[in-house]
């Protein structure tokens, strides 16, 4: 299995994030990325490549040009109204019910972009979100010429990007960006996402279509972030209706009930009879992750390897969530492994 990866991602090194009430040492850093890569050497999974580079339209395809604009600039306008202080850009107000939308100024733009306190944005950010995107799309190009599965070994990740939002440590959708594009080229793909939290902004992308379909797999918004989507009763709109699936599932979901879930929603995925499955590589399902609640155990990510190769079709895995260092290169090259045994 194909790798593709870019060190372009560890210009972006989140020192702290401002959650629940406080602030916190960033989890979602570059080692992250790095021992997975050792992992996948080490286990000789397959070649390591690097990204070619696409340029702006297949973003364009999926986020607000706007939006793309804004986080081009963001850290250059924060510098400049912070006189050159060189800390990571927090919004700190948001436009809530009652307000207007504005975005005049760096503080608006933020705030109007943002979805949380959690996704700083620092100097090398919009060069490590770029070069993530570039990943997923040559992944996507690998798959569209014959390869049966490669992994994107994406950084930051992607799924809690809207078309104009970013948030939970997001900041383009590279499932979604990668999804697209094969939909241009005339694939029907499905986005499977097993990460710990809903996939929301991917969700919000392909609501209202037929011609992608979104299951996904998570820890119930009722008590996780993202906190306002990832409900079972939203199965998509007008054209989109029925091609929307949310497994929702409680706190300490161990693998009894959780590959339970797994096969309902790769049942749906059979059913829908995708060209291409796109995977939102998630692995903070771990039982040890230290900002999730679920209960799965090393070996059970051979399973889920195992389980979603037994669909046959072409696979495109895209790195998502997951921040136990300890375990996170063994859980990921596991679902890797347990894919290509099968």
């Amino acid at each position: 299995m194909k790798t593709i990866y870019s060190p372009a991602h560890r210009a972006h090194a989140p020192k702290e994030e401002f959650e629940a009430g406080r602030l916190s040492p960033a989890v979602e850093i570059p080692e992250r990325a790095e021992r997975v890569r050792a992992e996948i050497e080490r286990r000789k999974i397959g070649p390591i490549l690097p990204p070619e580079e696409f340029g702006d339209e297949p973003v364009l395809r999926v986020h607000d040009s706007r939006f793309v604009g804004f986080l081009r600039t963001a850290y250059d306008d924060w510098r400049i109204r912070y006189s050159g202080d060189t800390a990571e850009a927090f919004p700190s107000a948001w436009p809530v019910r009652g307000m207007r939308f504005n975005v005049s100024d760096i503080e608006s733009r933020l705030g109007s972009y943002a979805s949380d306190t959690a996704t700083p944005i620092g100097r090398g950010t919009i060069d490590a979100a770029r070069a993530a995107v570039d990943a997923a799309l040559t992944a996507a190009q690998q798959i569209q010429r014959g390869e049966r599965a490669v992994l994107a070994l994406t950084r930051p990740p992607g799924h809690h990007a809207s078309a104009d939002v970013f948030g939970g440590y997001c900041y383009f959708n590279n499932a979604a960006i990668a999804a697209q594009w094969l939909v241009d080229r005339g694939l029907r793909p499905a986005i499977l996402d097993v990460d710990y939290h809903h996939g929301n902004c991917t969700q919000s992308i392909f609501y209202r279509r037929s011609d992608v379909l979104f299951v996904s797999v998570h820890a119930d918004p009722s008590f996780a972030y993202p906190h306002f989507l990832g409900f079972a009763d939203e199965r998509g709109a007008d054209a989109g209706e029925g091609f929307n699936v949310n497994l929702p599932l409680p706190r300490l979901t161990a693998w009894d009930s959780y590959s339970q879930a797994l096969d309902t929603a790769l049942s749906r995925v059979r059913e829908f009879s995708p060209d291409v499955l796109l995977v939102s590589l998630g692995l903070d399902t771990f039982e040890a992750d230290p900002i999730s609640h679920f209960r799965l155990k090393v070996q059970d990510y051979l399973r889920i390897g195992r389980a979603i190769a037994g669909l046959c079709k072409p696979t495109l895995f895209v790195f998502e969530g997951g921040y136990n260092l300890d375990a996170l290169a063994e859980i990921t090259v596991n679902v890797l492994e347990g894919f290509e045994q099968r």
